[in-house]
């Protein structure tokens, strides 16, 4: 399987990238800056230079022509501003959704937020709402695109070493999952039918990850 990654060098996409090449897959790592090809290199994975807020559909699917699957991991990050978030968590996600549209690329998974149904929460701060802001609206632009979409919530994110055990539903409540579990997850979500045009939310739980894929 070749899966085409946006955000290359995240956190998740980095670990991702890891598990597809234990499993002899090919991950192909989106990333702007070229300093970060030697750490996808290391893990398993091929990289591609190219910056998707300055870039065009017709680049996009061009990377994107022959995959199986695309996953759009990437992120303006905590400190960047309003502008960023608009460019990359919603703008981007969008560039990247029409490219995999353009390629035939059919299943697409797009990591977003747990929170996202709730952007205008008044219990977070201005810059998080508009984090939240750009999340659901790249999540309401999948969902209206004839693609085989999964959209995946993770909880609050944790450096700890995955468990295995997890907690993917609609809805999951508030909770916290390693970075490691996420990554997991991903990966068995590109053969999971039953995941196909759903928005999960995940959180560490007590249910192995197979298990919760099955009970989908």
């Amino acid at each position: 399987m070749r899966v085409v990654i946006a955000g290359g060098h995240g956190q998740i996409a980095l670990r991702l990238e890891r598990l597809l090449a234990a499993r002899g897959d090919e991950g192909v790592g989106i990333i702007r800056n070229p300093a970060h090809t030697a750490d996808l290199e290391a893990a398993g994975a091929q990289a591609v230079v190219l910056d998707l807020e300055k870039s065009d559909v017709d680049t996009v699917a061009e990377v994107l022509k022959g995959a199986d699957a695309a996953v759009f991991a990437a992120g303006a990050g905590p400190g960047s501003g309003p502008a960023r978030k608009a460019t990359v968590d919603h703008g981007a996600a969008a560039l990247f959704a029409d490219a995999a549209v353009q390629a035939g690329v059919r299943r697409h998974i797009q990591i977003g937020s747990m929170g996202a149904d709730n952007p205008e929460n008044p219990d977070v701060t201005e810059d998080f709402r508009v984090y939240l802001r750009a999340k659901r609206a790249a999540e309401d632009d999948l969902k209206a695109r004839d693609l085989d979409w999964t959209i995946l919530r993770p909880g609050a994110l944790t450096n700890d070493p995955g468990t295995g055990l997890v907690l993917l539903a609609d809805k999951t409540g508030r909770g916290s999952v390693p970075r490691d579990d996420v990554a997991a997850v991903v990966v068995a979500l590109l053969d999971a039918p039953a995941s196909v045009r759903r928005t999960l939310e995940l959180i560490s739980g007590e249910t192995t990850i197979d298990e919760a894929i099955s009970a989908l």
